[in-house]
């Protein structure tokens, strides 16, 4: 899913930086949508399931860790691992106690200006003085970069040179690859989601986050960019090297367009209805992160080919349909797998970081039979149809993480990140549970018909409860 990589333009050297404008980076999108459906449908394909995946974490993790750190041979065609990121001067002589890899006496901010790998990223930081510090700085806390190799900005295709971008623009994409804190690979790859220094206003001004995914291939952030390097520990922090550049993430509305195999029902059930065209219109509130339960084509199938005829096809059924979509967006709310941001001055936010379990070792000590290790956590999350709420559980072990929607539906691609929220795939409609009823299962139920449906929804739209975005 490299959607936050390719979406928008890329950067080139201060000195030879372009960004094309509107029509150039929408053609951009139409170049890539086809490659990128091929990406997440090779990705969606081989997703394992949970209990596979704890029986194997040990194996999977530690051949993640090796690759990470240098350890395998190469990631692909066209790029390969980093084995020196510094001369051989720059490293500390002797064992160090970080975590395998290298450590030197320089700071973040000398590391990536002496090596001969990260060169045009260093040329851009140069022009931040308030970056240059924090990158510098030993008394301010830790900080990790995900530095991009010179060889990702040969990438920019040469038909984007000639148009410097807007300095604010390149600001903020060099925040997007600086993680306040200390992350090792081994506490990367703990994470689903990490925080960025790239604060999003959409987000109610709170961090902007990368995803993490972990594969035969080795470590990649938001489905795409790989670490071919990792961990060099310096005297403020850490650094890995990238193979392609992180862009910010576009909105959530544009991340449905691009897979149009997966959501071209759920984006015409937005169409004709009207819904979330309406972000930041005047007279409503702003909002501080969405979180979308996204609906594949497959999910609307399972509705039965009845009440995808009435939902779709009459003049009533449309308002059932926007009652429906609203049951699947929480507004205020970003929930990720491992992170949770609160309504706007909310401090109560859920105890999900993976920061408890820093190391395989870690797991190892804890009794796998008898639960221990395993963590669950519930939240009831309110949705843009009336009083309705989504319940949510999550069971997190090491870095594999099941989320469940009212008790069944699970959410089969996790932490889809954009730019106003967070996007959770799930497999089957979510329909409101009936308070004598109890929840629709589709995959136990079958097809729904349409007089039930009418039934848990009429409420909400005989009322107008169906808020708007």
């Amino acid at each position: 899913m490299k959607y936050s990589t390719t979406l928008l333009p890329l950067v080139a050297t201060a000195s030879a930086i372009v960004i094309p404008d509107e029509a150039t980076a929408k053609q951009l999108i139409l170049d890539v949508k086809q490659q990128t459906e091929e990406t997440v449908s090779t990705w969606w394909d081989a997703l394992p399931s949970f209990d596979d995946a704890l029986s194997s974490a040990h194996n999977v993790l530690d051949d993640a860790i090796r690759i990470a750190e240098n350890k395998a041979g190469e990631l692909s065609e066209d790029t390969s691992l980093i084995t020196d990121f510094l001369s051989t001067s720059d490293y500390n002589n002797g064992p160090h106690h970080g975590p395998p890899g290298h450590s030197t006496n320089l700071t973040v901010y000398q590391s990536i200006h002496a090596s001969n790998y990260t060169k045009r990223f260093a040329a851009l930081i140069d022009d931040f003085p308030d970056l240059v510090d924090k990158l510098n700085s030993t008394s301010g806390g830790n900080v990790t970069v995900l530095v991009p190799t010179d060889r990702a900005f040969e990438r920019i295709p040469d038909h984007h040179k000639g148009h410097k971008p807007p300095k604010e623009f390149i600001e903020k994409l060099i925040q997007y690859h600086v993680l306040p804190g200390f992350y090792p690979a081994g506490r990367v790859l703990t994470h689903h989601t990490l925080p960025t220094a790239y604060e999003e206003e959409a987000l109610g001004g709170r961090p902007q986050r990368l995803r993490v995914s972990v594969g035969l291939s080795g470590v990649r952030m938001n489905f795409f960019g790989k670490i071919i390097y990792a961990n060099l520990v310096t005297k403020n922090g850490v650094v890995h090297g990238l193979d392609h550049i992180l862009v910010p993430p576009p909105p959530i509305e544009t991340l449905i367009s691009l897979f149009p195999t997966k959501f071209s029902t759920l984006s015409l059930a937005a169409g004709k209805t009207g819904f979330g065209h309406h972000h930041n219109s005047s007279g409503k509130k702003y909002l501080t992160g969405i979180t979308l339960f996204a609906p594949t084509n497959l999910a609307f199938k399972k509705l039965g080919p009845g009440a995808n005829a009435f939902l779709f096809n009459t003049e009533k059924g449309l308002h059932y349909l926007k009652a429906l979509l609203a049951y699947h967006v929480v507004v205020n709310e970003t929930l990720y797998s491992d992170e949770y941001y609160g309504k706007k001055g909310s401090d109560s936010l859920l105890n999900m970081r993976c920061d408890e379990i820093e190391s395989a070792d870690d797991v190892n000590d804890k009794d796998q039979t008898t639960g221990k290790g395993v963590k669950h956590f519930h939240i009831d999350l309110p949705t843009l149809l009336g009083d309705k709420h989504i319940a949510v559980d999550i069971t997190r072990w090491y870095g594999f993480i099941r989320i469940k929607l009212n008790g069944h539906v699970p959410v089969t691609i996790q932490d889809g990140v954009a730019k106003d929220g967070v996007i959770q795939v799930v497999d089957s409609v979510l329909i409101p549970p009936h308070k004598h009823k109890g929840s629709w299962n589709a995959d136990v139920d079958g097809d729904i018909p349409v007089e039930e449906l009418i039934e848990r929804l009429s409420p909400f739209v005989a009322d107008e409860e169906v808020g708007e975005l």
